[in-house]
């Protein structure tokens, strides 16, 4: 080990340290504090950084060149030894040993020759303690990279992906064509009390301070409020305190002239909810980035509206286009993955229920004695735009051969509509116009209860289709008791939930035995399949444990949530398995997206990322990500397989 002291390299330091969050969001004086205690340190290849052994940990680690194996400490399970993982430029380590002030549980060595910047502990905690985003960083990574990344992608797609009709025609009015709302403003030097009283007073999420000419000179937001007031050391005397203390400044601001859309860029660049509108260098009114959403809410439920009352399948057809375009605008806009895929979900559930409901009538059907539902992604709320059919029908025990065969019929004709409306054909077959997919109530229920007890290996590759079943049109009381006898039969069937348990290790995250990302190498793209290797995972082990636990939740992110629950797992814990599977699921948007803006038409390969066109904080993010998913693998192998 070498160490090496250099003043005059402190300036260069804090440019890279930076570059890297959390430091990029830190203020500058900050960051120099941090820095003003830090050594530069060299290790050579095998060399042990840190490890139990050097008790409690006085120093943390930011990795300045070169890669960081860590390899967990202490006995073996009986499985053997936990996998390595890798840390490589800009990623730091012994974060919650220092915090915790305790040793840490790993064994850190350094893959080849390596840099580090040796950061002083007590140094780093002040700054936790001083710093809210620092913080929050070291409280939940995962969430604060996914928030990073999400703020990156937004500003990209405003950016580079042109928002289709009709949604282009509220984007490119000017700003002057919205509701003008009177600013709450206040001078300056008023008191901090005073902006607060009249936020509360009002209602309102923001106040502007502008000076005698009536520009703005700065902001407080209700999300400055927690880290710069009520948890401001000292504690303020907001009586006192002038509101130019605690301001945020400069003001972003707009000229009123400026289309709409120049205002969700602004945001997304700069991650900021409000922009005060000007005219003639005058703050006559402001937009919240509630207000650009709202436009797209009333978009989404016009949509949902025409989708609902179309005439025929000529206009759905028409209509289904819209779907993803209006998908793609709501991603720019940052809405997360779970709440995107539940949009997609409602959208699509309202074009199925529509065509069902149309063909229904064509064949003089009475759809009080049949349910139409769906299973696997669009079961559970969690399709993309790249999907395919998963569905079926259940139907009342009264229904006889006769009439089975006119519902076959007319599921056919559904399953074809769809087709054109731009859900592809399932090429397993699972489709309700396919003879198995379209069965009276009890002889599902009679499948159901076979493939739990006898738990083939054919019974278990359709328990991972079927029981992700939810109704879409028709008589959902016919759907709803084979949920809830899932629900009651499969925490009684040990054989069957272990033989589930192994089937959920199937898929393995894409990482290598350090930790780091792993892909296919092809014609110069290193390809990761996001779905095979990454939200698979977590689909195929949350299914598992809900099933292990009796839980009610269909989607992959409540299912993760309530079982962990169930588990005694700890909140934290539980929180990152759901945020690691959204990190999965939102790069599978982005490519499915990316492509279709580019390709114009459907991706032909929804779910393949080049990792050579990741930048550094998605790969650190994937990577994170699907560390999870490998530690969730292993719970589920420990308990359940193994045990």
């Amino acid at each position: 080990m070498t160490v090496m002291t250099d003043a005059s390299s402190a300036v260069r330091w804090m440019e890279e340290l930076r570059l890297h969050p959390p430091f990029a969001a830190l203020s500058e004086p900050s960051v120099q504090a941090l820095v003003a205690s830090a050594q530069l340190v060299g290790y050579q290849a095998g060399e042990v950084v840190c490890s139990p052994e050097h008790g409690v940990a006085h120093s943390l680690w930011w990795v300045r060149h070169g890669a960081v194996q860590g390899q967990p400490a202490g006995p073996a399970p009986r499985q053997g030894p936990l996998p390595a993982f890798q840390l490589e430029t800009g990623e730091m380590f012994s974060m919650g040993a220092v915090i915790g002030r305790r040793p840490v549980t790993t064994v850190y060595r350094a893959v080849a020759d390596l840099e580090c910047l040796r950061l002083d502990a007590e140094a780093f905690r002040r700054l936790v303690q001083a710093e809210p985003v620092l913080a929050d960083y070291v409280n939940g990574r995962l969430q604060h990279l996914l928030a990073l990344s999400q703020r990156a992608l937004q500003g990209w797609w405003v950016g580079q992906i042109p928002v289709p009709q009709p949604l282009d025609q509220l984007f490119d009015r000017p700003l002057s064509a919205l509701r003008r709302r009177a600013p709450v403003a206040v001078s300056p030097h008023n008191t901090l009390h005073a902006a607060l009283r009249l936020m509360n007073e009002r209602g309102v999420g923001s106040v502007l301070a502008l000076d005698e000419k009536g520009a703005a000179v700065g902001i407080l937001t209700r999300h400055d409020m927690l880290p710069r007031v009520a948890l401001a050391e000292p504690p303020l005397d907001t009586r006192r305190t002038p509101f130019s203390a605690v301001m945020t400044q400069p003001v972003h601001t707009l000229d009123v002239a400026e289309p709409v859309q120049q205002a969700a860029v602004l945001m997304s660049r700069h991650g900021i909810r409000h922009v005060p509108l000007t005219e003639g260098g005058r703050v006559v009114s402001l937009v919240s980035e509630r207000d650009l959403f709202a436009l797209q809410r009333r978009s989404l439920r016009q949509l949902g509206a025409e989708l609902r009352a179309a005439p025929d399948i000529e206009l759905l057809k028409t209509l289904a286009p819209e779907i993803p375009a209006l998908a793609r605008d709501l991603l720019a806009q940052g809405v997360a993955a779970r709440t995107l895929t539940q949009l997609v979900a409602q959208l699509n559930d309202s074009l199925v229920e529509r065509v069902v409901h149309l063909l229904a009538q064509q064949h003089g059907l009475d759809l009080r004695r049949a349910c139409w539902v769906a299973f696997g992604s669009e079961g559970r709320g969690e399709q993309t735009i790249a999907t395919d059919q998963d569905n079926g029908l259940v139907l009342d025990d009264e229904v006889d051969d006769a009439e089975r065969l006119r519902w076959l019929a007319m599921a056919r004709e559904v399953n074809q509509a769809l087709d054109a409306c731009g859900f592809p054909l399932c090429k397993g077959g699972i489709m309700a116009g396919e003879p198995a997919c379209t069965q009276t109530r009890a002889a599902w229920a009679a499948a159901f209860t076979t493939w739990m007890g006898q738990g083939e290996p054919e019974h278990l590759l359709k328990a991972a289709i079927f029981f992700d079943l939810r109704p879409i049109a028709g008589n959902a009381g016919l759907a709803v008791p084979l949920r809830q006898l899932i629900r009651d039969q499969a925490p009684r069937q040990p054989r069957f939930l272990r033989l589930l348990a192994a089937q959920s290790l199937h898929f393995r995250p894409a990482l290598n035995w350090l930790g780091g990302l792993e892909s296919q190498a092809e014609e110069g793209h290193q390809w990761l399949d996001l779905k095979l290797h990454g939200t698979a995972v977590f689909v195929d082990t949350a299914r598992f444990l809900a099933l292990a636990h009796g839980q009610v939740g269909l989607g992959t992110r409540e299912r993760l949530l309530d079982a962990g629950e169930a588990m005694g797992v700890p909140r934290h814990e539980r929180e990152s398995w759901a945020a690691a599977f959204e990190v999965a699921q939102t790069m599978r948007l982005r490519v499915q997206m990316t492509q279709a803006a580019q390709a114009g038409k459907r991706p032909d390969h929804p779910n393949r990322i080049d990792l050579r066109e990741l930048n550094d904080l998605d790969r650190r993010l994937l990577r994170d990500a699907l560390r999870v998913a490998r530690s969730l693998q292993q719970r589920t192998e420990m308990d359940w397989v193994r045990a």
